[in-house]
């Protein structure tokens, strides 16, 4: 990594954060070492749990009081270009002119496990940035998609209320790795019996289950009260 560009980052210079990213992505060696500066939450689950939804509402809260967030999020292909859908972005557009706010999507590019294969370099880059917070959103996963708990501090599942059936068949996977469990949409029915599900699921580990809303946001403080107290902040 271009020693000049890395201390742009650094600096603060969202602009070369863009830059540095797409050299990586393009296949450049990311800077050596980590940086652990910021503390990163993962935010992993199925297609169509609202993940992205979520991610906004934590978003305005953390914002709301005066801290930084940086999102990488991981995006499908396009079939055509290869490139990120970007549905992601779209759905966080409330935050795009922002400055306490920096969202990249990136394609999976093929690439299994719910990341992409440049994702461990930028987010050391974007560690390297300053952010009070880092998000790295995964693509809709299945129970063998495991791979953000690699580059996240603490992992947060995000379901919806119709995947109580699905709990005991991911147990080994998603829901395994995960920090907190979250079942979103839950003013929708169906949203009880996942939370069941996953108290049953949980067992002893003592793992932490909200039920939040992110449309309204009903559920959200709570759920960041939690973040914030596994990760420190």
């Amino acid at each position: 990594m271009d020693a000049e560009l890395l201390r742009s980052v650094e600096s603060g210079d969202r602009k070369a954060l863009a830059r540095a990213i797409s050299r990586v992505e393009s296949g450049a060696a990311g800077p050596d070492g980590s940086v652990h500066g910021s503390p990163i939450l993962g935010i992993t689950g199925p297609p169509g749990a609202g993940k992205s939804t979520l991610i906004s509402s934590l978003i305005a809260l953390i914002r709301s009081r005066g801290q930084t967030v940086g999102v990488l999020a991981i995006d499908p292909s396009s079939p055509i270009t290869g490139g990120a859908l970007l549905g992601d972005r779209i759905r966080m557009q409330d935050h795009a002119e922002d400055d306490g706010v920096f969202i990249r999507s990136m394609a999976t590019r093929g690439h299994l496990g719910g990341l992409t294969a440049s994702a461990g370099d930028v987010v050391s880059l974007m560690g390297r940035a300053g952010f009070d917070l880092l998000i790295v959103e995964t693509v809709g996963v299945g129970q063998s998609e495991v791979e953000v708990m690699k580059v996240a501090d603490r992992v947060v599942l995000v379901v919806g209320p119709s995947w109580g059936d699905q709990v005991q068949a991911d147990k080994a996977g998603i829901v395994e790795i995960a920090d907190i469990y979250v079942v979103n949409k839950g003013d929708r029915a169906g949203a009880d019996e996942v939370v069941n599900a996953l108290r049953e699921s949980a067992g002893s580990r003592g793992i932490e289950i909200h039920t939040t809303t992110a449309t309204s946001g009903e559920g959200v403080p709570q759920l960041l009260e939690t973040i914030d107290r596994l990760l420190g902040s």
